[in-house]
C-alpha cells in the first residue's frame, strides 16, 4: 500500500497487490477496496469499519494500512 500524504493528511491510498486469481476476488475487491480507500480519507487513520461480505480483502488492507500510517509516522 502506498498512502500519499499532504502535510499530516492522507490525501489518497492506492492499493498495490490484492488477490485477483479468480472472478470472485476480483468481484469483491474492485467493490470492497473502492470503499475501503475512501473511508480512509475521511476517517484520516484505520480507525474504519469492515467492509461486509470482504473480510479477507478488509482484514489485510487493515493491516497494510496501519504499517503504512506507522512508516509515514501519521
Amino acid at each position: 500500500m502506498q498512502l500519499v500524504v499532504n502535510g499530516s493528511r492522507i490525501a489518497g491510498v492506492k492499493v498495490l497487490q490484492y488477490p485477483q486469481d479468480n472472478g470472485r476476488s476480483i468481484q469483491i475487491n474492485s467493490t470492497a477496496l473502492l470503499v475501503l480507500t475512501h473511508e480512509t480519507i475521511s476517517a484520516q487513520s484505520a480507525h474504519i469499519d469492515m467492509v461486509s461480505g470482504a473480510t479477507v480483502t478488509s482484514d489485510g488492507y487493515l493491516q497494510s494500512l496501519q504499517s503504512a500510517l506507522d512508516q509515514a509516522k501519521l
